[in-house]
């Protein structure tokens, strides 16, 4: 086998499938079985997909879009297609057929792969409107045949006897560590997606400098479940390139219905996720707690009150001794183990955080329980990490210190600024954009305020397109609020409003489930989440919910009025972008007449 040069991730893929031959590489649920595909078997298809597009006329620098959900053939496509030095295009798999057209469009893809039938017919829908595509490469099966569609089977077989190594080696070879691996289109909140550019060396030297600490952590035997999309930078970095630098096993799930199964199923020892799983296993958890008897509830609560004092001793990775480590191994025994047990974590390593913050109170609940959760900050156009929380030191609340090669700063305005081989080579067609997110001397503007602490932790402490600025000039940061007010257990989605208003208000969700019992409790009759949501003790409830965990902001930062909303925001009704941020202009737009409602003309 040809010797590459390491400043790719696609030369990292083969010295490793050269090293693990028969080891297992992927792994997927067919049938009700998880199987197994070998780092040997995985490079055959790489290659043979890659003489598949070789022959198809696909050349250096080329656009391949990827539209579908995570999956192994997902990595085959991408490896394949970076491998001879053309460029990946990832599209969120829940991507409408127009926002997909956007992407292919303005990328100028030729070709792309798409992972169902449902996909390929969205991409068909729009076809002509994008007039570089001419083919599809389903992975799925095809029920009947459609025009310009092949499936990843027969590209397989047709790329296999094009066979070319000497080509697929020298264009390998031939990619220059600034050469353009992957344009990422960010989800954005407002307006039409930005393509990010970012390079070879980009994810090459993300994935080095955060190994540079995390490397020894990590070995050959770990099980990593692949969940967040593949077309989010974080996965991408740590949850693709990550398992490929240390030579790992990964595990697709299924879907994030199926998640919590799969957790069970695969009990994995490390994970890539955003805040709302987290939140969403806290919430269910404290959820049947609350519904347990008595007993149950005094034990569960004595296990609480240990992981609280056990959170120096995880953070600090220092050894429990005498009298706690007694106590600590008692709330093991009788609540923690079986709880991770239950929830496939009792294997569970680390778990790393990011795409957006992290309450502390989720945070401390998991890492006082013994998991380590390592929290960090970037962006798509970081590729993605500028800073995360080590193994030794982690600080809940924060996003740590910076890795290796990156500088951060804050500016005069208090926007965190940052420096490093990760920051990406500029947005696709779009010079003017990336001048305005760069300084004069060379730092890239997060758009994210923040602080840094005397141990150099980095702490964010708000999004400066969501400042709200009231009526009275007050600037506040609504995710904090928002943050502190998400702990409680029966608020399962909030939006701070406020901007040029005289005070806050909040259009809040609750936590249905949580609510439908405590109502059951206190004998309210209710058939639907609407009856639920005009009943005045709920209302009450999650007023009091509210003050409680508010208290600590000021007065300017108390949320006067709140309005209940019967259904959850997701990206399908258009709330949330495919990261499960909040799209705050939709929200405004949308539910316009209820915010109005909280501010009538004659309150002062």
């Amino acid at each position: 086998m040809a010797q590459f040069k390491s400043e790719s991730m696609s030369a990292v893929f083969q010295e490793q499938a050269a090293k693990l031959g028969s080891k297992a590489c992927v792994s997927y649920k067919k049938g009700g079985q998880w199987l197994d595909i070998s780092w040997a078997d995985m490079n055959t298809m790489v290659h043979n997909m890659a003489y598949y597009l070789m022959d198809y006329g696909i050349k250096k620098g080329d656009r391949v879009a990827i539209f579908s959900p995570n999956r192994w053939e997902w990595w085959v496509a991408s490896l394949a297609t970076t491998s001879i030095g053309a460029v990946s295009v990832p599209i969120y798999a829940t991507n409408s057929a127009e926002e997909a057209q956007y992407v292919l469009e303005h990328s100028g893809s030729s070709i792309c792969f798409v992972g169902t039938e449902d996909h390929a017919d969205r991409v068909l829908k729009v076809i002509k409107k994008c007039p570089k595509l001419d083919q599809l490469i389903i992975f799925d099966d095809l029920s009947k045949k459609k025009q310009s569609v092949i499936t990843f089977k027969e590209a397989l077989e047709k790329g296999a006897k094009k066979a070319k190594p000497a080509e697929f080696d020298k264009r390998l070879k031939a990619i220059k560590r600034d050469d353009v691996s992957t344009i990422i289109y960010t989800s954005g909140t407002t307006g039409n997606p930005k393509g990010v550019m970012l390079s070879h060396y980009n994810f090459f030297s993300n994935a080095k400098n955060i190994m540079a600490d995390m490397g020894k952590f990590f070995n050959t035997e770990d099980v990593w479940l692949s969940f967040l999309p593949l077309s989010h930078s974080l996965e991408m970095t740590c949850g693709f390139y990550g398992p490929i630098w240390v030579g790992g096993k990964t595990a697709f799930a299924e879907s994030i219905e199926k998640l919590l199964d799969n957790f069970k199923e695969v009990r994995p020892t490390v994970i890539i996720s955003v805040p709302r799983i987290y939140e969403k296993v806290h919430a269910g958890i404290l959820a049947q707690v609350a519904a347990a008897p008595g007993l149950k509830k005094a034990i569960f609560n004595f296990a609480l009150n240990t992981a609280k004092k056990n959170l120096p001793y995880v953070c600090r990775d220092l050894p429990r001794k005498g009298l706690f480590a007694f106590r600590y191994n008692l709330a093991d025994k009788l609540v923690f183990s079986k709880l991770k047990a239950a929830i496939g974590m009792d294997r569970l390593r680390f778990a790393i955080s990011g795409g957006a913050p992290l309450s502390v109170s989720d945070a401390e609940f998991f890492i006082g329980m013994g998991m380590k959760i390592l929290e960090g900050f970037g962006l798509t156009e970081t590729t993605p990490v500028l800073t995360y929380n080590r193994p030794w030191f982690i600080k809940p609340g924060t996003v740590g210190q910076a890795i290796p090669e990156t500088k951060i700063k804050i500016a005069d305005d208090g926007e965190i600024l940052a420096k490093g081989p990760q920051i990406m080579l500029g947005y696709y067609k779009n010079k003017a954009a990336t001048e305005e997110v760069m300084t004069k001397d060379g730092y890239f503007k997060t758009g994210d305020i923040g602080v840094i602490d005397e141990d150099g932790f980095l702490k964010i402490t708000g999004r400066i397109k969501d400042i709200i600025v009231t009526a009275g000039g007050k600037n506040i940061s609504p995710q904090n609020i928002e943050n502190s007010v998400k702990t409680s257990p029966y608020v399962e989605q909030i939006a701070v409003i406020g901007d040029k208003r005289k005070y806050l208000s909040a259009l809040v969700i609750p936590n249905f489930e949580a609510v439908g019992k405590w109502a059951k409790q206190k004998g309210i009759s209710f058939s639907s989440n609407a009856d639920l949501i005009k009943n005045d003790e709920v209302n009450k409830l999650i007023e009091s919910e509210i003050a409680k965990y508010t208290r600590q902001f000021s007065r300017v930062e108390q949320i006067k009025k709140f309005t209940l909303l019967e259904a959850e925001w997701t990206q399908a009704t258009g709330e949330l972008t495919p990261t499960q941020k909040v799209k705050r202009r939709v929200i405004e737009q949308k539910y316009a007449k209820e915010i109005d409602a909280m501010y009538p003309p004659d309150v002062e």
